[in-house]
C-alpha cells in the first residue's frame, strides 16, 4: 500500500471515458444538488419575486408544482406578502419577519413554519438544523397538500410577533 495518510484508502484507478454512442450511453443525468444529496440547493441568496420564481422555477417535477402551488396559496392568503431565497429555499414573510420557508428536496418539499410548535394542530415534522421550535410537513405529491390546514397555519404564523404580527419594538 503506498503511503499516505493513515486511515485513507487509495481512490481506485477507473478507465478513461470511452467516446461516442457508448458515452452517451452510460452518461448520469446530472440533477439539482437538491434531489441528489437532499440538500437545500445552491440557490444564490436574493430578495424579492423573481429570484423565489427563478428557485421555483428550477425544481423538477413533482417537486416544482408543489413548490407553485405553495406560493400561489401564500400570494392568496397573505396581503403583503414578502418573498426571499435564503439557504437555497424560499422564504416568505410579512410585517417584520420571515415566517415560513419551501424548498424541494430529494423525493419531496419541506414547508417550514418558523415557530411552528406555536401554531394549532402543531405541524408534525420537526427539521434538523432548523431550530428548536420549526416545525412543517413533508409533501411528496400535490395529493399531500391540505391547503385549508397549510392556509390557516400561514394565518396564524404570519400573526405572531416577530414573525408577521406587531413585536413590541416599535415595529408595525
Amino acid at each position: 500500500m503506498p503511503a499516505g495518510r493513515p486511515g485513507k484508502t487509495p481512490k481506485p484507478v477507473g478507465r478513461k471515458p470511452e467516446n461516442g454512442a457508448a458515452a452517451q450511453r452510460d452518461a448520469v443525468p446530472t440533477l439539482p444538488e437538491s434531489m441528489v444529496t437532499g440538500k437545500a440547493s445552491a440557490a444564490k441568496s436574493a430578495v424579492g419575486d423573481k429570484p423565489v420564481f427563478a428557485y421555483i422555477a428550477s425544481l423538477p417535477q413533482p417537486q416544482r408544482g408543489i413548490a407553485e402551488c405553495i406560493d400561489a396559496l401564500a400570494a392568496k392568503t397573505l396581503p403583503g406578502l414578502q418573498r426571499s431565497v435564503k439557504w437555497g429555499m424560499s422564504y416568505y414573510g410579512v410585517g417584520d419577519g420571515w415566517c415560513f420557508c419551501c424548498g424541494g428536496f430529494a423525493g419531496h418539499v419541506k414547508l417550514m413554519f418558523v415557530n411552528g410548535v406555536t401554531l394549532t394542530p402543531v405541524p408534525p415534522v420537526t427539521p434538523v438544523a432548523m431550530g428548536k421550535s420549526t416545525r412543517g410537513v413533508e409533501l411528496r405529491s400535490l395529493d399531500d397538500l391540505d391547503e385549508r390546514q397549510i392556509a390557516a397555519w400561514m394565518k396564524q404564523v404570519a400573526a405572531a410577533p416577530g414573525a408577521g404580527g406587531r413585536s413590541g419594538r416599535g415595529g408595525a
